[in-house]
């Protein structure tokens, strides 16, 4: 339906009249000049009739100006039918290192060898995709901790700027603490937006925190920020991926190496066992698949059903009349103009 976001701007419609009589009241208040004989000053009789048929249109025209702008401004809008969003009451914040380790070449796609970060990309973006109906965050953090997206329920957004995501790009080191503070804050701070204050336990909320090191920056413990999230009934699953085995060559030919030796599980457990979760291991792509499978599998809690009314601005068009007829009323004056100099140069000719 149609209807106007701000009705009250129309009681501006009479504002013109009152400035108009008012300015008039102040003119006649002052001292005037009169000439009884001021009318043989105008030759033709036909000019009178001519310039009073002007001033109605111009002042049909400002009147149409005036209305237009008013319309423009009372927010026109059409509100289009109730749509039934499907949630499940959960609120997700993927957190993703994207420190400088996250280049290792040890996991596959297709028999391909790819970055971790790469085959984090290629995993996750399914497990976005299945998440309708739950409200998703990214958190990105390397030596430090930024919001890459806040929760929406718009989960193509979230997967784009996922897969945006360039390695070192929030520094080489590993702020696992600083990710965990930041994730803890930001669903807390919107669960108290959504019920005033209210909301602690309306809501599931989940971090899900993937690493491939151990914490290396920042001034937050890992564990000291998993307790406050407990306390909080936010559950943190954590994530710790690479291979465990590699062959790379050398001076004195092909040696395995480990090139998880700098993961550490021990804080990993200790953060999803703080607040009630797991920890998952993935030494390949299709672990890591099946962990968030295994995290997608989550119950959710019951919520009521939330309704959206797509609305779409239609203010651009009374703007767009308003210039128009203000186009035609200055094109209308210069015509009018050009005849008046006209008439007067032929007049004036002997």
């Amino acid at each position: 339906m149609f209807n106007f976001a701000w009705p009250w701007c129309f009681i501006l419609l009479p504002l013109p009249l009152f400035i108009y009589f008012g300015v008039k009241q102040a003119k006649q208040e002052k001292t005037a000049l009169l000439v009884p004989f001021f009318d043989e000053f105008e030759p033709h009789n036909s000019r009178k009739i001519s310039f009073a048929k002007h001033q109605w249109l111009r002042i049909l025209l400002l009147s149409v100006i005036w209305l237009l702008l008013v319309s423009a401004a009372a927010r026109p809008q059409w509100v289009g039918d109730a749509i039934s969003l499907p949630l499940s009451g959960r609120d997700v914040l993927l957190a993703v290192d994207i420190s400088e380790s996250m280049i290792q070449e040890d996991m596959t796609i297709n028999n391909q060898a790819v970055t971790r970060l790469d085959a984090v990309k290629n995993v996750v973006a399914d497990f976005i995709e299945r998440r309708q109906g739950d409200r998703l965050g990214l958190v990105l953090f390397g030596t430090n901790a930024y919001l890459q997206t806040p929760l929406t329920f718009d989960t193509t957004t979230v997967a784009s700027f996922l897969n945006e995501a360039q390695l070192g790009f929030a520094g080489v080191n590993t702020a696992i603490g600083e990710a965990i503070g930041l994730s803890v804050k930001r669903l807390q701070s919107l669960a108290e937006q959504d019920t005033e204050g209210n909301s602690t336990n309306a809501n599931e909320r989940v971090i899900i925190l993937l690493t491939d090191g151990a914490n290396t920056a920042g001034e937050i413990s890992p564990v000291q920020a998993a307790q406050l999230a407990g306390q909080l009934g936010i559950k943190i699953y954590t994530i710790g991926i690479g291979a465990e085995e590699m062959i790379v060559g050398g001076f004195f030919g092909p040696r395995r190496i480990n090139p998880s030796a700098q993961l550490d599980e021990v804080t990993l457990r200790a953060i999803a066992s703080t607040t009630g979760a797991e920890y998952f291991r993935a030494t390949n792509t299709d672990e890591l698949n099946n962990i968030y499978e295994a995290i997608d599998a989550l119950e959710p809690i019951s919520q009521d059903e939330k309704l959206f009314r797509p609305t779409r601005s239609l203010f651009t068009w009374p703007l767009m009349l308003a210039l128009t007829v203000v186009l035609l009323n200055l094109v209308t004056q210069l015509i009018r103009k050009r005849k008046l100099t006209k008439q007067f140069t032929q007049g004036s000719t002997p």
